[in-house]
Formats: structure tokens, C-alpha cells, sequence
């Protein structure tokens, strides 16, 4: 599938974004976070320096200090992340070195550059045990070696630097990248039936609402208004992996003329090396009352990225 054709989708919440000054240096550039805000800021005429991890590894303070001295930002935005949760659990000094050691080295090279940092971290800092949504305040507990790292990067940051804010986020979807919205439609292609686990709960979070987040935080942050700290930022509504592959299947049958059966199985069916938390659901609501901006339903916003991921491929956007 490719990406997003021209043009916006509907219902997405837009404008207030551009500042004078606004200028957002990512790193992590090339991830499906990354590319998504790229693609937004080039929609709003917002400046924005892409950094991959080719060019700068976020745990290089030379590298990053070299980035940050030769581009004139007003923001800077750590998209960067080693996200392979079950690989983690094998390669926890990788893991670490991405998550924990990268955040930390960047948040003292913006400390000294006089520049907040925006860092994104997960729903993974939590132990699922909880019946009702995670709000910011909840004490943290990660499962596995994916979640410690993010734990502990959030803490590096908020050691070092008081000008930041952490968006914790979860189940991430959309054009760019792979995710489980993708592999859900390529399943749908190839097979009659989907088991998807049914007992793991969250809020799928389409990658165009967080970046547009991450540009009302920008511009709230250029204009130097004291909104630091954490905060969750995640799909309106809560539904399981199950309930979001029906969605997805449900949304692609028109197009396509195929409804696989999606059957719900239990996570133990399926075991693997990285404990998941069985819930995930977080609650935006601090998000939406400071910065003014909520995220679409995302039964919604599927159903338009799946519709967009389509019409791009039938106008010969890449696969």
C-alpha cells in the first residue's frame, strides 16, 4: 500500500499550528512517526529538519550536538525509538542504548542549546493491570526489557531537562512504515482466516492525529507557553487487537470483495518472548485541555486510512 494521496482527510482537526518562528528539527525521521510529521508540517509551510539514524544516532552526543549546532530550530522532536518489543527482551543494551541512553544525551545537548524537547514514549511503562484508562499520574511498572527502557528514558529527560514534554502514546497506525493496520490488510489478501488476540486492550493511534499533536505542542512551545511535562496522547474510544482487525477487515471488504473470518483468540495462544500489558487504554483528557486538540475516533480514522492507503495504490502510489 502507499501512502496518503494529496489532500487532507476528513474530520482531522487543522490549523493554529503555524507560528512565526516554529522550526522542528525530528529525529527518527525515516519512521512511520517520522515520515507522518514530515508529511504534515510540509502540508501547514512549517520548517522542519529531518535527522535519520544514519545521519545521527541519538546516543552520539557528538553527532547530535554537530545537528543541533548547524540547523536553527525552535523545537526539537525524539521520534527515534528501538521498538522490536519481543527482540528487546535478547537485545536489552540495544534497546537501552535507543530508549534510555539517546533520550537522555539529547536532553542534555537541547539543555545546552536552550531548546525543549518533545519525546515520545508508550503505553508500555504500565503493567496493564488497571481496570479503567491510564492518566498521567498512575504509577509506572513496565512488563519487559521495551518497556524499562522507555521508563527509564523518561526519567534521563526529565533529569537533565526542565523545558519538555513526554507524549506517551499507543498502538500506532497509519500510511508510513509497518504496522498492524498494514499487516492486517496484506492478511486479508492472503488468508480465509485471522486469529487476533482478543484479551489485550488499547486505543489505536493513527500516526496523522499524533503528528498534528506534535504540531499544537511545537507551536505552543515556540510561543513559550509553560505547558511542561507528560501526557498521554492516544485514539479517541478503546476497542482490542480483535475489535481494530475487524475494523480494519470490515473497511477493506468493499474495496476488495473479501471479508476473511477475524477470529478472537486469547494472548496465550499466541506466546511470546515480551509480556504485553492487557491494558493499554489511556486517558488524553490533560492533552485536550491544555493544548486544545483531541484525537479522532479511531473507528473513524481507520476506515479513512484505509480508504486513503487504496486510493493511493490505485493511483500508482508505491507499495
Amino acid at each position: 500500500m502507499g501512502t496518503y494521496p494529496s489532500g487532507r482527510l476528513q474530520g482531522r482537526a487543522t490549523g493554529g499550528h503555524a507560528v512565526i518562528d516554529l522550526a522542528i528539527l525530528v529525529f527518527g525521521a525515516e519512521g512511520q512517526l517520522g515520515c507522518e510529521l514530515r508529511a504534515r508540517a510540509f502540508e501547514e509551510g512549517i520548517p522542519l529538519y529531518a535527522v535519520s539514524r544514519s545521519e545521527a544516532d541519538i546516543a552520539d552526543s557528538t553527532a547530535v550536538r554537530r545537528i543541533l549546532a548547524r540547523n536553527t530550530v525552535s523545537v526539537v522532536v525524539n521520534a527515534a525509538a528501538y521498538t522490536k518489543v519481543d527482540q528487546a527482551e535478547f537485545e536489552p543494551d540495544a534497546c537501552f542504548r535507543s530508549n534510555a541512553i539517546g533520550p537522555g544525551v539529547l536532553a542534555s545537548a537541547c539543555r545546552d542549546a536552550r531548546v525543549p524537547l518533545i519525546h515520545i514514549s508508550s503505553d508500555y511503562v504500565f503493567d496493564g493491570c488497571k481496570s479503567g484508562a491510564y492518566n498521567e499520574d498512575d504509577t509506572i511498572s513496565p512488563l519487559g526489557v521495551y518497556g524499562r527502557s522507555k521508563a527509564t528514558g523518561e526519567n534521563e529527560i526529565r533529569q537533565v531537562l526542565e523545558e519538555h514534554v513526554i507524549i506517551r502514546t499507543s498502538w500506532l497506525y497509519g500510511a508510513y512504515g509497518t504496522n498492524f493496520l498494514k499487516t492486517m490488510l496484506r492478511l486479508a489478501r492472503e488468508r480465509d482466516r485471522i486469529d487476533v488476540v482478543a484479551d489485550q486492550r488499547g486505543c489505536p493511534t493513527a500516526t496523522i492525529d499524533l503528528a498534528d499533536a506534535l504540531l499544537q505542542v511545537s507551536s505552543a512551545l515556540t510561543a513559550r507557553t509553560p505547558v511542561f511535562g507528560t501526557y498521554h496522547f492516544a485514539g479517541s474510544g478503546a476497542t482490542t487487537w480483535h475489535g481494530f482487525a475487524v475494523a480494519i477487515i470490515d473497511a477493506q471488504a468493499p474495496l476488495t470483495g473479501r471479508h476473511p473470518h477475524v477470529v478472537p483468540v486469547p494472548t496465550s495462544a499466541y506466546p511470546r518472548p515480551a509480556k504485553r500489558p492487557n491494558n493499554s487504554e489511556l486517558d488524553s483528557s490533560r492533552f485536550v485541555t491544555t493544548f486544545g486538540l483531541e484525537a479522532a475516533d479511531w473507528k473513524i480514522r481507520t476506515t479513512e486510512i484505509v480508504l486513503a492507503l487504496f486510493r493511493a495504490d490505485s493511483e500508482g502510489g508505491s507499495t
